[in-house]
């Protein structure tokens, strides 16, 4: 009886075990690594977006940016001049489908980007490489359409002449009708001085034989008509009309070949690629 009485009066105790982890999927340890390789992903994508849309300079540019030797403009959108300048979004430069500019100059529209770029590389060469790369050109266009052109360079600029042969005219002797070599060598001139933006003059010269009755008709008029003649088939040939600045004849009073007055050669057309800082 005392021990089933002791025995009732022991407290009950109850053990609760707390059992660690097993969240299982519900726990959010794994939403975090993926949130990680999800913001690695979208910057390796932009890394290669940029890597598409951006030149060489332009990623010197950005890379310049982030450097913390090289003092950056506030204002800088990190482009091809990110120390100062601006953003590689400009119309200019190239932040458009994998090459630059807006929509509108993209790929598949008419651009006058290849014409423009031309000029721009026109004008950073001197005048001795504008004269060799010519006298190359003209040499490859070949039917001996060289004999009849000579480069040459003067103090007002580079000179095209367009010279006359006994044997191939490029006038009808002693008029201003032009022959089909003067329409063949004046359509290359336009084209070769067409990827400039220098203005040009034309100038018209004649041999000594004079007219019979000079009073009424002599070779000042008829260099200068032989110029116009050249200028008008230059616009034909679509050079700008803007960019002639001086047509004129200068009779015989500037021949080419001085010890032979009466000479096929002086009878030509001077064509003259002036100055930068002489054009207006």
């Amino acid at each position: 009886m005392a021990s089933e009485a002791s025995s009732q009066l022991q407290p009950i105790i109850i053990k609760k075990k707390k059992k660690a982890g097993g969240d299982g999927h519900h726990g959010g340890a794994w939403k975090v690594a993926y949130a990680d390789f999800v913001t690695a992903m979208m910057a390796f994508f932009l890394l290669m977006w940029l890597l598409n849309a951006t030149t060489e300079e332009q990623r010197k540019g950005i890379a310049d940016y982030f450097n913390p030797t090289i003092p950056v403009s506030r204002i800088s959108g990190g482009g091809s001049d990110g120390l100062n300048g601006s953003s590689i979004f400009t119309e200019q430069t190239y932040a458009k489908m994998g090459t630059g500019a807006t929509r509108d100059a993209s790929a598949g529209r008419p651009s006058t980007a290849n014409s423009t770029d031309n000029e721009t590389e026109a004008q950073k060469m001197t005048d001795e490489e504008i004269v060799a790369k010519l006298e190359l050109a003209l040499q490859s266009e070949g039917s001996g359409i060289d004999e009849h052109l000579q480069v040459k360079l003067s103090p007002e600029g580079i000179v095209m002449e367009l010279v006359d042969s006994e044997d191939v005219p490029l006038f009808e002797l002693g008029e201003s009708r032009p022959t089909d070599l003067l329409v063949e060598l004046v359509q290359t001139v336009s084209t070769s001085f067409g990827a400039f933006g220098n203005n040009i003059k034309v100038v018209g010269h004649t041999d000594s034989l004079s007219f019979r009755n000079d009073k009424k008709f002599d070779n000042w008029d008829l260099s200068a008509e032989r110029a116009n003649v050249a200028r008008r088939l230059m616009v034909e040939n679509g050079f700008p009309l803007e960019r002639i600045q001086e047509v004129s004849g200068r009779a015989d009073t500037d021949l080419l070949m001085p010890e032979d007055p009466f000479a096929a050669q002086n009878r030509r057309i001077s064509i003259t690629l002036l100055k930068q800082e002489t054009s207006s």
